[in-house]
């Protein structure tokens, strides 16, 4: 499924400038090398040809105009193999001059082929390097974090990754196990935030808590039937916010570890909200409180 169109497509003559551009580049890091330039399943190749939507090991495969434009515009992504149709290219807006990566020209029946029937590409595939490990000693001094116990649907995580990102979280917290890996889909459902906030994914949670309230931020866990609502639970200059899984919410660890565990109001006859919107209402709640 894309939104191609026969509309916009980009002159020849730039294309031609971004090929000339490249042509004997080579940067560490950002070009393929080998084997790994071939067009996958191409007859010939000696190689078995890949299931669709089935990653090279080591890379992660990112589409979606705003999602490999973020990630184009990331110093710290690895680029490695960038195919596009003759329409994204234009709408992408490579630096013809310097581009990070040489694109490949493609038709979109050919990213259906790689990415599946199911991905929205809109014209446009990144293969690329996951982002660096993060722990959290890497994290910057933001008053406000985001932490998921075990919410393992890619959506949410990119929905909840977009909120945090709109609202100057300076990182969102997960576990590792029962949490979705960096990947496609959520890349495309975080429409880029994924390459402006951190993703931290730590072993046990419980210790993580403790480690951000020994760094001065109040861990506030959100349930439906907390007994405050969440702005009387609001202190201090830091705040963490705890969200549970999408069907079973906080752990009873998570909730004997948090210093505060508080409710959305809402007067309305449904008393619960999908994960990923409840985060952003405790955000702007919680910037709200933060100034």
């Amino acid at each position: 499924m894309n939104d191609e169109t026969p509309h916009g497509t980009p002159k020849d003559s730039h294309y031609a400038r971004l090929r000339r551009a490249h042509r004997d580049r080579s940067r560490p890091g950002d070009q393929p090398t080998g084997a790994s330039r071939g067009h996958a399943g191409k007859a010939g190749s000696g190689k078995q040809a890949r299931q669709p939507g089935e990653v090279p090991a080591g890379l992660v495969r990112l589409y979606g105009l705003h999602t490999v434009a973020a990630a184009l515009a990331n110093p710290q992504r690895r680029l490695r193999r960038l195919l596009v149709t003759r329409n994204a290219l234009n709408r992408l807006e490579l630096d013809a001059e310097a581009p990070r990566i040489a694109p490949e020209m493609v038709e979109p029946r050919q990213l259906d082929q790689l990415l599946g029937d199911d991905a929205v590409h809109q014209g446009v595939m990144l293969e690329a390097d996951p982002l660096p490990v993060r722990t959290l000693r890497d994290l910057d001094d933001s008053p406000l974090l985001l932490v998921l116990d075990q919410v393992t649907d890619p959506h949410n995580v990119g929905a909840i990754l977009r909120s945090a990102t709109a609202f100057g979280a300076g990182a969102v917290i997960t576990t590792a196990r029962h949490s979705p890996q960096e990947s496609g889909v959520l890349a495309k459902s975080a429409s880029g935030a994924l390459e402006h906030v951190p993703y931290v994914q730590i072993g046990n949670l419980a210790e993580a808590l403790g480690q951000l309230d020994a760094l001065g931020y109040r861990t506030i866990g959100l349930d439906s039937e907390g007994p405050e609502q969440l702005e009387a639970t609001f202190s201090g200059s830091r705040i963490a916010l705890v969200l549970g899984s999408e069907g079973k919410g906080l752990r009873q660890k998570t909730r004997e570890t948090v210093a505060a565990l508080a409710r959305l109001e809402m007067p309305g006859a449904i008393r619960s909200l999908n994960v990923s919107n409840a985060a952003a209402v405790a955000l702007y709640a919680a910037r709200r409180h933060l100034g």
